[in-house]
């Protein structure tokens, strides 16, 4: 299912089908650096998480992750969406790129469509945006995007510090 669409890109509702895709988008090494292991040991494992996690939020809050495709050859490239956290007291937006096509302007420009939706579909009147204080892309994107720096936050003992950025739409 169609949610949006930009110059270059399909952005689509994620199925269980996708878990091939998403276990390499997982698996990839800046996934891993600096989103974290999932601990994703199979595509079935991906099938699993999906369903429970991604396809879970599209029911409870009507909004989640989205895959981001090449309109030109249909080639899934990335993600990029929305995401409510326990520890958090609004909505963030997330992205993730496969390697190949980072750095290319196409977290961007999902972004700023999946902003669209969360001011006109879904209503919501402040995103935030979490990531690394060492996530250098991350932070510059989410800057671009016009989220502003806010504080640092730890969501759980154990946890890395993270940068918290906000945005009123």
């Amino acid at each position: 299912m169609i949610v949006a669409e930009t110059n270059r890109l399909l952005i689509t509702k994620f199925t269980e089908n996708d878990a091939t895709f998403f276990y390499k988008l997982a698996k990839s090494p800046n996934w891993i650096r600096y989103i974290g292991d999932r601990g994703l040991k199979t595509v079935t494992d991906a099938q699993l998480y999906l369903k429970e996690d991604t396809l879970k939020s599209y029911t409870e809050f009507g909004f989640g992750f989205y895959k981001l495709q090449l309109k030109e050859n249909g080639e899934l490239i990335g993600t990029s969406g929305l995401v409510k956290r326990d520890w958090l007291e609004y909505v963030d937006i997330g992205f993730a790129l496969l390697p190949e096509y980072e750095g290319k302007g196409f977290g961007f420009e999902a972004s700023e469509e999946i902003l669209k939706l969360a001011k006109n579909q879904f209503h919501l009147n402040k995103i935030l945006a979490i990531t690394l204080p060492t996530n250098k892309k991350s932070v510059k994107l989410i800057e671009k995007l016009g989220l502003v720096f806010e504080k640092r936050v730890k969501p759980f003992e154990d946890d890395e510090e993270l940068l918290l950025f906000a945005k009123t739409l």
